[in-house]
């Protein structure tokens, strides 16, 4: 029998991870800041088309690109004279239960399968439960689903509720737990106790699984509208979505900008238990967006293969109020009725789109399935029950806890630029905490790539 208390399993983390995953994440390390990505990605030793005939096995995948006219035509009556570009959005609430993020688990999944695991435990509160779950189902696996669902009252989110709902219902065990660092433990527990496979979003098989939505992105426009996208925008939290979209479009050829976009929960603690159920929003939010975005390693798996920064452009962030508004505004003028998650880079690409060309486009890469507890009335009825100020005014008024501002007017949803320098430079500064000494050549050349930029810019602050 192992020791089981808590910093007897955190010190062997790495040993359960290795076996739950099958990557020794040590190969790819060269005992500073730098470490082979690329190797690791490579290391899941599936291509781009072979996740494509994976996800087609599933049933995954080639849903629908389509073009919002009427969200379209509302910016543009906004807009300066000869702005708003055309709008399009990746419907992947289309997709095997409901949302993109059932490419990460097809990959995932197959590879738990393929290796002879008999099952495998995922931890998340959102939409990559059910993904896992639906999966499982249909590779005869079982799965083990660890949420982080309630604060010390016993109240729980509603669309992280309704989520444990849905995994029960494709035949999950779900494990629920309130807010706070037991979740890591437990999770590591569960896979060493069940021998089963770790389907985290943050493995080199959750991210090729999302490689083939940019790679459809690219394709499916070109067919459409004969030419590359200007602009795509992701909605981003853990940072998988957006790494992996990019890196489809880039294997396609596409050289689209790439923007991320977060609702602004600036001032909550997402792991505050006082503070865990003043949010509206239980992904796509600064508050996973910004620390993994500046260190990703934050995550279960001791390398992250999602890694933001080295691929987004630009980070935009909007209000709780103007996701809401967005969220109506879609579903009574193109009847899409969909889940705010994946609204929240559509409230920033209306934002976008208003500053740009009339000639040019802009794709918002993925929708999300709303239900009962997703939709946007039961998160309201939710934060007006936890004191929280809903009325309509001028969104930029919000405070994250406090209120919550749906706009007057739609002139009035704003994008608001984070500052890149500031986020790139956090990630060299955090980076630099795991080292004892200077950074060697070899890591300088890697926070460049980490952080998109050249390696003057990391040695300017290096200094």
């Amino acid at each position: 029998m192992r020791d089981r208390s808590y910093n007897a399993v955190m010190a062997r983390k790495n040993e359960i991870m290795k076996a739950a995953i099958g990557l020794d994440y040590g190969s790819f390390e060269s005992g500073s800041i730098a470490f082979d990505y690329e190797g690791m990605m490579a290391a899941t030793g599936y291509t781009l088309e072979t996740v494509q005939d994976i996800q087609r096995e599933f049933g995954i995948g080639n849903s629908p690109l389509i073009e919002l006219k009427n969200i379209t035509a509302l910016a543009r009556s906004i807009a300066p004279k000869n702005k708003g570009a055309r709008i399009f959005v990746k419907d992947e609430a289309a997709n095997l239960s409901g949302s993109f993020k059932v490419r990460r688990a097809a990959t995932s999944v197959y590879h738990a399968k393929r290796m002879g695991y008999k099952g495998v435990v995922t931890a998340t509160s959102g939409n990559y439960g059910a993904a896992v779950a639906a999966c499982a189902a249909k590779a005869g696996l079982k799965c083990i689903v660890v949420q982080e669902c309630f604060d010390s009252r016993g109240i729980g989110q509603p669309e992280i509720i309704e989520k444990a709902r849905k995994c029960e219902a494709l035949g999950a065990e779900v494990v629920q737990l309130t807010v706070g660092p037991e979740l890591f433990y437990v999770f590591l527990l569960l896979l060493e106790d069940t021998g089963y496979f770790n389907a985290s979003l943050y493995t080199p098989f959750a991210i090729a699984g999302i490689e083939t939505l940019g790679a459809e992105i690219a394709r499916q426009f070109d067919e459409q509208v004969g030419r590359a996208p200007d602009v795509v925008v992701c909605t981003n939290a853990g940072g998988g979505n957006l790494t992996g979209t990019a890196r489809g479009l880039k294997k396609a050829g596409c050289k689209a900008s790439v923007i991320a976009a977060s609702v602004n929960l600036k001032g909550l603690h997402m792991a505050s238990d006082t503070q865990f159920n003043l949010k509206s929003f239980t992904t796509g939010h600064t508050g996973f967006g910004m620390p993994f975005s500046t260190f990703p390693d934050r995550s279960d798996v001791p390398k992250s293969a999602a890694r933001p920064l080295r691929y987004m452009d630009d980070y935009v962030t909007v209000n709780q109020g103007e996701v809401f508004f967005i969220t109506e505004a879609l579903a009574v003028l193109e009847g899409m009725e969909k889940g705010p998650a994946g609204n929240t880079s559509l409230a920033a690409a209306f934002s976008l789109a208003q500053d740009m060309n009339e000639d040019e486009c802009i794709v918002v890469q993925e929708t999300e399935y709303t239900g009962a507890g997703k939709h946007i009335n039961a998160q309201l009825s939710f934060a007006r029950n936890n004191g929280i100020d809903i009325r309509f005014g001028d969104p930029s008024e919000e405070v994250a806890g406090k209120s919550i501002i749906l706009p007057r007017h739609p002139s009035l949803i704003c994008a608001r630029h984070a500052d890149m320098e500031h986020l790139r430079a956090s990630l060299i500064h955090n980076a630099l905490k795991l080292i004892d000494g200077e950074p060697t050549a070899e890591d300088i050349k890697f926070l460049a790539e980490e952080t998109k930029t050249d390696i003057e810019f990391v040695k300017e602050h290096l200094k």
